[in-house]
């Protein structure tokens, strides 16, 4: 490994990132998704060629093609701004004033330094300031930052940004504590770990809000 390939990889494991915005280039939504299709296609095909492996087998001679479209369609879906929930809200009518929190969020996400799954849970909160938003809007937002190459911290950012813009406050927070395959499956190997990454916004800078908001957390869920 070259100097270069090994800072490379130590900025992958450190999670350095530079803002809250993923980077992608300036023409990155230019071609058509049938497009983007076709050129991953091949360029899987390479991949398993060059790692040896026979494509004429009924087994892998249709993985290039669910590959190709599980990246554009699928798990990479929420880099399209088309795919974006609208983030509809509502009067808060009923003057509900304390904290909403919708926890356990599933979570599954795509480490970008070695595009290996982020499985996890998210726990967002906001306190009304005149408007409230669908419940299940949340975890449609969690789910279209989530659908990127990604690091944890920026999306916990993301998150909580999205709703602030949509709630029209600062009162927002998010938690997410998950699993990543580049540390429980390759490298370190370290199956147990997880990762914790918070955002807290407003209110919840607050020692008393925050504890509040943690505590609901650990709440057990009974039915």
């Amino acid at each position: 490994m070259t100097p270069n390939e090994e800072f490379e990889d130590e900025i992958g494991h450190n999670h350095n990132s530079s803002n809250a915005n993923n980077p992608t280039r300036t023409d990155a939504f230019d071609l058509p998704d049938e497009e983007k299709i076709e050129r991953i296609k091949k360029d899987v095909e390479n991949m398993l060629i060059t790692l040896g492996m026979d494509l004429t087998d009924d087994s892998l001679k249709g993985t290039p093609n669910r590959v190709a479209k599980m990246f554009v369609k699928e798990i990479f879906g929420g880099l399209n701004p088309n795919k974006k929930p609208k983030s509809s809200t509502f009067e808060n009518n009923y003057r509900y004033g304390e904290m909403l929190v919708e926890k356990n969020i599933t979570l599954y996400s795509t480490c970008e330094h070695h595009l290996l799954p982020i499985v996890g849970r998210a726990h967002v909160a906001y306190i009304s300031n005149g408007k409230v938003i669908g419940l299940s809007k949340i975890n449609r937002i969690v789910d279209y930052f989530a659908k990127r190459p990604q690091v944890q911290e920026r999306l916990t950012m993301q998150v909580v940004q999205e709703l602030q813009q949509a709630l029209g406050t600062q009162d927002v927070a998010c938690v997410i504590d998950a699993k990543h395959l580049c540390v429980n499956s390759r490298g370190i190997r370290d199956i147990e770990s997880s990762t914790v990454t918070s955002e807290f916004g407003g209110k919840f800078k607050e020692a008393a809000t925050r504890k509040e908001f943690l505590e609901y957390i650990r709440m057990e869920t009974k039915f």
